[in-house]
Parts: structure tokens; C-alpha cells; sequence
């Protein structure tokens, strides 16, 4: 009995599996032909494009049919499986992937029929101008067909099909907006062949379609709502916006930040809508526009497109954010570098008028806020305005160096004459209080502690001489910048303080490099510089002591000082003249180099040469005389023309003593060559003006050349007998023996007289 009854279950159980197996297989089949079936429909549909309607709905219908036989042979299988699961796991499993084969071909199916139903209906919303459903039911579909594609298992042929249509349909949806907004927003713009100016952009209109009011607000069109919530969807809004913010900035936004004479007019016309226009009211003589007229003009335009296209929602953001975003960093520095770099004040004591343009920017920003174009609450803007005290130092300290360049590249021939009692105009300045404190106490116990000898008043003084009139004028602005930075902050007046070191330090650079040629080629100018240099060191000794007191620290404690630049300046006004002598003793050099060595001079053509060689060194060093007249301090030009007469009668004199054979005419010739040496060589000593006060200087020709003695010396050997060359010498204490050696006496002895008794007892006398 237990064996018949274990034998039914047995073969119950089998039939079960074996039913179980058929019906499975006939499913799988079904699935196969619902999936060919599916799949001919839409390669129809996407890829041949054949009109199905109703045999697409039927096969959608028995798609639903076949999933619904699907899940209550799946619940049967499950339930079999548990009962017997140590029985026939195997068997079951196999069945199960197979049912899950068919399950993913399924949800494919599924996917399809999504995609054909979302296209349906997004073609059906854009006929409509529906024009947000259209683009939600577009992304439905491309997430469908993203889903396909993302079944490794898929290997659908008609994939491709689907997002060729699925791209079309894009495309269609993004041009149908586009045509939406170009009918909704409309530009006239100048022709781009037009040359960009005043009159092009008169030219500029921007027309807005009307908008709706609610309780007596303009609000953007519903039509407008949808084409830019469309485009958002599509991830197209950001690119138009884009476009459409480069063309505001440049044609309308910055032109108003740039040409004071444009504005902004705004008019409603009938079947046009809103219409903003640039127009020139009036010709502007002002060649920048002032902060507030700026910020109104902006902000007309930035209201206007606010109420009528702007005050929109993109998801969390306002259209106008987005706006904002791209254009404010380009328009803040349009305004900073057209507008508010002019508006800063040229002087210290309009810096508060300033106050009222930080206002003015705080309001501008706030309504921009208001209007949400603007995030946060810092900007570059309001930075830049409110660092007032920082942009006027950087500019006062701009136009000082380029006035100063100015000066210094200037022509240095134009010169004011500088005399023992001129002073520097300097600024009256409050006395501070630590002085006036200590000037107190000292009044207070007031000792005479005064010195019987007393320097001379003229003895810090400057000598008289001419300067460049644009170093004056260089020294002046020196003076007004250092003024400026008095009851400056302490960050204004470092750099003020600093930017007159740079003038200094510009002049000691670019001048000498600047007029390196005409230095070097006009006496005249080296001695100007040489003025201007030492002119600027002396005033640079006691510049920073005048202002240091009255600066804030750190430079009242010791910091401004130009002292160290004193040592530079003589150094450099040196050198230039220096290098201008180098040139003049060369000139004579070659002047005298002609003479022939001053020998046979009883030869005419030598004579001619010598005596025409002469002639040209008194006259180069009358002409240096008379254009350093005046120019130069007295003793520098004393010095100067001392030590160039010098130069002269010390080529003259070694010349002569090279001499091994003097004739007697020679001599006489030679004599007569010195001689107008002697006569005429004190008159290039005319350093002042008034000729009657330099015959002193022409008197003390011995003090300033070097030679002169042994020169005058040398000239009375030349015609002088034996036995007045040895009185001369006296046993080498004549006059003589200060100028020249025993062996440079016996020489001229020798090249003067022949070999008599009468030479050799003179010799011996020369000792």
C-alpha cells in the first residue's frame, strides 16, 4: 500500500514538472513571436516609417496580456519551487533563467512602448505649442532609450533607428523655440560692415514682446515661461542666454558706460511690446560719464528687461541670476576702467567729496540684489570704491612719473638762472604738536650759547649758475607730491613718499641715457647738467628733514630721508662734465698735433701750421668760455677752463723740450708762438656776464693753470742769453730751478746754443 502510494505522488509530481515544462515552452514562444512582432512594428514605424496605428495598439494589447501570463506562471513556478526544492533544484533553476530571459525581453518591450507613447505625445504637445510637456515627454523618451542602450544583453538593430528620431525631435522642439524667441525678442543691430562708434549704436533697439500685468506689475508673457523653462529642460536655455548677454553687453550696456553723450530711451508701442533704443539727447563736452550717470543708465535697461523677460524661474534660479552670472564680472570692470578710474580726485583734498560715490555704487549694487542679477555681498565694484585712498595714490603716483618723464625728455637747454639767494617754494605746514612742546620748554630756559665767529649767510648756499627750467619744474612737482602725501593715511603717503624717490631715481637713469649724445656733443648742455645734478643734491639733503615731521610713521621716525641719494647725484653731475672735458682736451690735443712738433719752424709751411695750430686752441677754449659763461658756477669754471689751458700749454711745453736743435730764428718764432699764449690765454677767463668784474679771474690765471709758470718760464729761456739762463737758475734757486730739473735746463741749453767754451762753462753751472 505505501509503495502504490509513494508511486502516485511519484507520477503526480512528474506530470506536474512535465505540465509545468510545456507551458513554459509555449510562453517562450509566444514571447518570441510578441517580441518579433514588437520589434517589426517599431523598425516599421522608426526605421520605415509605415503608418500602424491600430495594428501597434493591438500588439500593445497583447504585449499586456503576455506579461500578465508571464507573472502568474512565474507565481506558479515560485510556489513549485518551494515545495520542491530539495527535489528538483536543477530543473527549476533552468527554468527560472529562462524565465528571466524572457523577463528582460519583456521590460525591453516595455521600454518601446514608453518611447513610441512618449513621442506620440510630444509631437501631439508641440502641435499644440505646448512647448514644456513637449520637452518632458522628449526627456521620458531619451531616458528610454538610454535604458536600451543600457542592457548589455540588448543587440536591438533598431537602436539606431530610435535616436535618429529621438535626435529629430530634439532638433524640431529646440527650432520651434528659438523661432518663439527670436518672435519674442527681437534685435536691431548696426551693420557689422558699420564702423563701431557714436553713430552705429544709435542704431541699437531691443524690442520685448508685451507682458501681462498683475495688480499693475509687468510680468514676462506665459509664452515666454514656457519657450525658457522648454529650453531649460533641453539644456539649450544657458547657451541662448549666453548669446543674448553678449550682444547686451556689447551693444547696449557697455556703449552707455563709455559714451557720456548715449541713453536709454523705453517706449511701449501698440503690437510691438516693450522697445528699449539708444539715443544721443545732447553732445557731451565731458569725455567720460560720471558714476551716478552711469549706474541710472544701467539700471533702466536691467529694470525694464527684468519686468519684461527676466523674472522667470528656471528651477531654483531666476533667469536674471543667470544673467547676472554672465555678464557682472565684464560690466563691473567696464565700469571700474571707463567710469570710476576717471572719477577718482587728482587731490588730497577731495577725497571726501568721494564719499558720495561709494554711496551711489552701495545703492547700485543693492538694486541689482533687489533684482537678484547680483549674489553676495562683496564685489570688485564696491572694492574698488571704497579703496578710494589706495586708487588716488596709484594715480596721483601714475601721473607723477609720466609729468616727470615728460620733464626729463624735455629740451635742457631752456635754463633759469639760480643765484646765492634762492630758495625752494616750500608749502607752509601745521607745526606738530611733540615741536611746538619742545620749542616751549626751551623758551622756558632759554641759554645764550652763541659763538663769536659766526659763518658766513651764503655758505649752504648754492652758487650762482643756470639750471634746465624743466629740472625747476621737476623739483616742484617733487615738493607738491610730498604736500599731498602731509595728512594723507599712512598707506597714501608711503606711496607718495616713495613715488618722489622714484622721480629722483628716474631722472638719475633716463637723463643721462636720454641725452647721452647731445651731452656729449654740446659743452653747453654737459655744463647744464652738471648744474642740474648738483642742484637737485643740494636740495636733496634737506627735502625729507622739511617733511619728515609732518608725515605719518613709519616715515616721520626717520624713514623719509633722500640723503643717500646726494652722493649719486654729484657723482653723476660729475661724470658728465668730466666726460665733456675728456672731449674738449682731446680736441686741442689734435688741434696741436698739426704744429708739426714745433720744429723748423724757419720753414714758412711749419711756421703757417704751428702758428694756425695756436691760433685754433685760443679760440675752441674762447668759444668754451663763452658758452660756459655764466652757465657754470664761478670756481667750477675757473677750474674747467684752467685745467683745458693747461692741457694746451703742457703739450706745448714737452713738445719744446723734445726739441734737440733750436735755431735762432727758431727760437724767435717760438718765443712769438708762446708769447701770444701768454697775451691771450688769461682773456678765455670770462665767467660772469659783466665784462669790467672778470678781470680778477683774469689776474689769477696762475691759480687754476697748473703750468703757467713753468710756460712763462720756458718763454724767456727762448730768447734769453747764457748767463741770464744762469742768473735764472742760481745754483737752483732761481725761479728757474722751481720749474724745470738740471738735465731739462742743460737740454734747452744744448738745442738753443752751439757747442762753444762759453756752453760748457754754463753747463757746469747748472747743477
Amino acid at each position: 500500500m505505501a509503495s502504490f502510494v509513494t508511486e502516485v505522488l511519484a507520477s503526480s509530481g512528474k506530470l506536474e514538472k512535465e505540465d509545468l515544462s510545456s507551458k513554459i515552452s509555449k510562453m517562450s514562444r509566444k514571447v518570441e513571436d510578441t517580441k518579433e512582432e514588437v520589434c517589426d512594428m517599431i523598425n516599421k514605424r522608426y526605421g520605415d516609417f509605415l503608418p500602424s496605428l491600430q495594428g501597434s495598439e493591438e500588439l500593445m494589447v497583447q504585449v499586456d496580456e503576455v506579461s500578465k501570463e508571464m507573472d502568474a506562471l512565474k507565481n506558479c513556478i515560485e510556489t513549485e519551487v518551494q515545495q520542491n526544492i530539495h527535489v528538483a533544484v536543477a530543473e527549476y533553476a533552468k527554468i527560472k533563467q529562462q524565465l528571466e530571459k524572457n523577463t528582460i525581453i519583456m521590460t525591453m518591450l516595455g521600454h518601446l512602448k514608453q518611447f513610441h507613447s512618449a513621442m506620440e505625445e510630444s509631437n501631439k504637445a508641440l502641435l499644440d505649442k505646448k512647448y514644456v510637456d513637449a520637452a518632458n515627454h522628449l526627456e521620458r523618451a531619451r531616458a528610454s532609450v538610454d535604458s536600451l542602450k543600457g542592457w548589455k544583453t540588448s543587440q536591438l538593430p533598431l537602436l539606431s533607428a530610435l535616436s535618429s528620431e529621438l535626435t529629430v525631435q530634439r532638433e524640431n522642439l529646440i527650432y520651434h523655440l528659438g523661432d518663439e524667441w527670436k518672435r519674442l525678442v527681437i534685435w536691431s543691430l548696426p551693420s557689422s560692415k558699420e564702423p563701431t562708434g557714436l553713430k552705429s549704436f544709435l542704431k541699437v533697439k531691443l524690442n520685448l514682446s508685451h507682458g501681462c500685468t498683475k495688480d499693475g506689475e509687468a510680468k514676462p508673457t506665459a509664452l515666454l515661461c514656457c519657450v525658457l523653462q522648454a529650453l531649460a529642460i533641453q539644456g539649450d536655455l544657458q547657451h541662448k542666454i549666453k548669446l543674448f548677454s553678449q550682444v547686451l553687453m556689447k551693444t547696449m550696456l557697455k556703449p552707455l558706460v563709455m559714451y557720456p553723450s548715449l541713453s536709454v530711451r523705453v517706449t511701449e508701442q501698440q503690437g510691438e511690446g516693450t522697445v528699449l533704443a539708444l539715443q544721443c539727447l545732447e553732445e557731451s563736452h565731458k569725455e567720460r560719464s560720471t558714476p551716478s550717470q552711469v549706474y541710472s543708465k544701467l539700471l533702466l535697461v536691467l529694470r525694464t528687461l527684468h519686468s519684461h523677460l527676466l523674472d522667470v524661474s528656471i528651477g531654483d534660479k531666476k533667469l536674471s541670476a543667470i544673467l547676472g552670472e554672465l555678464i557682472w564680472e565684464e560690466m563691473s570692470k567696464c565700469i571700474i576702467h571707463e567710469c570710476l578710474l576717471y572719477s577718482i580726485p587728482t587731490n588730497s583734498s577731495q577725497l571726501e567729496k568721494y564719499n558720495t560715490v561709494i554711496k551711489e555704487t552701495e545703492e547700485f549694487e543693492k538694486s541689482l540684489k533687489e533684482m537678484e542679477f547680483l549674489q553676495g555681498d562683496s564685489t570688485d565694484l564696491l572694492k574698488y570704491a571704497r579703496d578710494v585712498n589706495c586708487h588716488f595714490a596709484s594715480k596721483k603716483c601714475k601721473d607723477v612719473i609720466v609729468a616727470a618723464r615728460k620733464l626729463m625728455t624735455s629740451k635742457m637747454h631752456n635754463t633759469v638762472k639760480i643765484t646765492p639767494d634762492y630758495k625752494l617754494r616750500l608749502p607752509k605746514l601745521p607745526v606738530p604738536a611733540s615741536e611746538l612742546k619742545v620749542k616751549h620748554e626751551t623758551t622756558k630756559n632759554e641759554i645764550t650759547m652763541e659763538n663769536k665767529k659766526q659763518l658766513s649767510p651764503w655758505s649752504m648756499c648754492l652758487p650762482a649758475c643756470r639750471i634746465s627750467e624743466s629740472v625747476q619744474q621737476l623739483m616742484e612737482l617733487a615738493l607738491n607730491t610730498l604736500s599731498e602725501a602731509v595728512g594723507s593715511s599712512t598707506q597714501c603717503a608711503l606711496q607718495l613718499f616713495f613715488t618722489v624717490r622714484n622721480i629722483f631715481q628716474l631722472f638719475y637713469d633716463v637723463v643721462p641715457t636720454y641725452h647721452k649724445e647731445n651731452l656729449l656733443k654740446f659743452p653747453h648742455l654737459a655744463a647744464i647738467q652738471h648744474n642740474n645734478c648738483m642742484y637737485l643734491a643740494h636740495h636733496l639733503l634737506t627735502l625729507g628733514h622739511h617733511f619728515r615731521t609732518h608725515l605719518p610713521q613709519p616715515l616721520s621716525e626717520g624713514i623719509a630721508t633722500f640723503v643717500d641719494m646726494v652722493p649719486g647725484f654729484r657723482k653723476l653731475g660729475a661724470q658728465c662734465f668730466l666726460a665733456q672735458m675728456n672731449v674738449q682736451r682731446a680736441e686741442l690735443l689734435e688741434r696741436l698735433s698739426t704744429a708739426h712738433n714745433f720744429g723748423n719752424l724757419d720753414d714758412e709751411d711749419s711756421y703757417i701750421a704751428a702758428s694756425k695750430a695756436v691760433r685754433q686752441v685760443i679760440h675752441q677754449l674762447k668759444q668754451l668760455g663763452t658758452v660756459w659763461q655764466d652757465v657754470l658756477p664761478v670756481s667750477i669754471y675757473c677750474k674747467a677752463m684752467g685745467n683745458l689751458l693747461n692741457t694746451a700749454i703742457t703739450e706745448v711745453i714737452s713738445k719744446i723740450m723734445m726739441l734737440e736743435d733750436i735755431s735762432s730764428e727758431d727760437g724767435e718764432h717760438l718765443h712769438t708762438l708762446c708769447q701770444t699764449i701768454i697775451e691771450e690765454g688769461p682773456l678765455v677767463f670770462i665767467p660772469l656776464a659783466e665784462e669790467n668784474k672778470n678781470k680778477k679771474y683774469q689776474e689769477e690765471v696762475p691759480l687754476y693753470v697748473r703750468k703757467w709758470s713753468t710756460f712763462k718760464e720756458l718763454v724767456i729761456v727762448l730768447r734769453a742769453s747764457l748767463q741770464e739762463i744762469v742768473d735764472r737758475w742760481a745754483d737752483g734757486k732761481g725761479p728757474l730751478a722751481l720749474e724745470f730739473s738740471s738735465s731739462e735746463v742743460k737740454n734747452l741749453i744744448r738745442a738753443l746754443f752751439q757747442n762753444t767754451e762759453r756752453r760748457a762753462v754754463a753747463l757746469t753751472k747748472i747743477k
